[in-house]
Parts: C-alpha cells; sequence; structure tokens
C-alpha cells in the first residue's frame, strides 16, 4: 500500500518545477531545445518541468546551464532539497537502525514548549513504558529494518521522555479508543502501559482525551500526528515520515487536533476508558 505525500509535498515539488519551465522560456528554447542541449531525451523534459519527477542535482545544473542561468543553480537546488525533505521513507530514516531515527528528533523535542498529539495506532512514544516501546519498536524492526539495536533505540526514547518531563512543557493528548485495545504487546505489558497512562494524566501539564469507539462522527480517524507549537506537525504515515512546516499546513492540523479534541472525554471519564480496557484485559 502507497501513500501520497501531503499536499505540501506536491506544492513544493510542483514550484520547482514551474520554475525549470519558467527559465526554459526566458532563455527562448523549446522542449527538444533543452532536451538537446542537456543530451537527454524530450519525455525527460517533459516530466521535470510538469512536475511528474523529481529532477536531480545533475539535472538542475544541467538545466540552468542550458538556459544561461547559472546563477539560479544553487537556489532551486535548495528549493529542491527542501522539497524532498519533507518527506522521509521509512527506509530511508531507518537505514541504519531505529536509535538514530529515535535521536533525530532531539533538538526539535527540546526547543518545541506545547505538544499536541493525536494517536489512532499506539499510545504516544512520550508516555510509553519501557516495556511498551520496546514491544512497538520490536515490531517495527522485525517488519521494516534490517538492524537490530531496539535496546539502545529504547533508551533514547526513555532518556527523550526525561527531558520532556524535565519542566515548563504542556503536553494535549488525544487517543483513539481503540489505542487502548490494541494487541500491539502481550497482556501484562499492556496492563503496565495503561496504569502507566492513568498516572500521567492525572499530572497538571498533561491533558488526555479518549474518543470513545461509540463516538457519531462524520470523519474516519485521522492519521496520527504530532504538533511541535506552531513551528512543525509531523506525519506519520504508513510509507513514510511526513514533516509539514507551512503555516497553512500547520493551521490545517491544528484545525483537526481541535475537532478531534470535541470528540473526546476528559478526567474521569477518560480514565474510566482506559480502566474498561484493563478489565478486559484481565
Amino acid at each position: 500500500m502507497s501513500y501520497t505525500p501531503s499536499s505540501s509535498v506536491v506544492a513544493a515539488r510542483k514550484a520547482v518545477a514551474l520554475r525549470l519551465r519558467d527559465l526554459r522560456k526566458d532563455a527562448g528554447l523549446t522542449g527538444k531545445g533543452l532536451s538537446e542541449l542537456c543530451r537527454w531525451n524530450p519525455s525527460k523534459t517533459s516530466r521535470l518541468q510538469d512536475g511528474k519527477a523529481a529532477p536531480s542535482e545533475a539535472d538542475i545544473r544541467a538545466w540552468c546551464h542550458a538556459c544561461d542561468a547559472d546563477d539560479q543553480t544553487d537556489e532551486l537546488i535548495a528549493a529542491s532539497r527542501a522539497a524532498d525533505s519533507m518527506y522521509v521513507e521509512w527506509r530511508r530514516m531507518e537505514r541504519s537502525g531505529l536509535r538514530q531515527a529515535q535521536e533525530s528528533v532531539f533538538g526539535l523535542y527540546q526547543r518545541t514548549r506545547s505538544f499536541r498529539v493525536y494517536a489512532s495506532r499506539v499510545v504516544p512514544g512520550m508516555v510509553q513504558t519501557r516495556a511498551y516501546t520496546t514491544a512497538v519498536l520490536d515490531a517495527v524492526q522485525r517488519s521494516r529494518v534490517t538492524v537490530d539495536d531496539v535496546a539502545a533505540a529504547v533508551d533514547a526514547r526513555m532518556e527523550r521522555q526525561r527531558m520532556l518531563f524535565s519542566g515548563g512543557r504542556t503536553f494535549a493528548l488525544i487517543v483513539e479508543e481503540g489505542v487502548l485495545r490494541s494487541a500491539v504487546c502481550d497482556s501484562d505489558t499492556m496492563t503496565g502501559q495503561l496504569g502507566h497512562l492513568i498516572t500521567m494524566s492525572k499530572l497538571a501539564t498533561v491533558s488526555l482525551g479518549v474518543i470513545p469507539l461509540t463516538t457519531d462522527r462524520n470523519r474516519s480517524p485521522a492519521e496520527d500526528f504530532y504538533m511541535f507549537d506552531d513551528v512543525q506537525t509531523s506525519v506519520e504515515l504508513v510509507s513514510g515520515y511526513l514533516r509539514l512546516t507551512q503555516p497553512n499546513e500547520v493551521s490545517m492540523y491544528a484545525r483537526a487536533f481541535n475537532e478531534l479534541s470535541a470528540m473526546a472525554v476528559y478526567g474521569v471519564n477518560a480514565r474510566a476508558l482506559i480502566t474498561s480496557a484493563i478489565n478486559a484485559l484481565r
């Protein structure tokens, strides 16, 4: 199954393609003429300027040189890299193991003061127990990562948790009730995780909402996402990890979070759903 990256990625790539097309037109070149100068097939020129294929850095250099616009090369390469960096495939991010993926976001977490998280599949990482994290990352490693460094990755996530709860940060967490009943680990581990979730929900810095399975809703659960202040939204797709920093896209997820928050129950009612899930395990 494949997922199309967000509209922001598509828009960023399209913007690069349009700039390439404009350079060709400003140079008075036809698609065929540019292709001849670049020594490639005209179909490649069409794909690049229509945004159907992402240009390599060598492609951009050749294109700009053919258009007598070498001064535009560095800026276009930077724009193309920015578009590529928005969407990272899991296999690329986890090429050298899971620990690096965990450590890569330390700086972002340190800078953030207000976290908003929506989870429809697993308990948010910042409130996971060590045993639950181990079970989740074990499953990830078996399914898509050749390097087995799960123990080191778990240590990295636990270290991040200590940093997060050192003060000055707030956490608004929304989880689907299905997350409380998902069989991602053995019953003892899940019971411990749910008990920990109840404890965390009582902290003054944590707001925990649970969307009941019985909720009457006009939209299906969204993809899991993390919001870091109003600066970045990170979305977990089946195929990869999406970083959104455009204000309009961050605002879209803020609105979605508010809508999801309105569906959730909090406090005693949320803890009652967690307790029900614990009782079901027993």
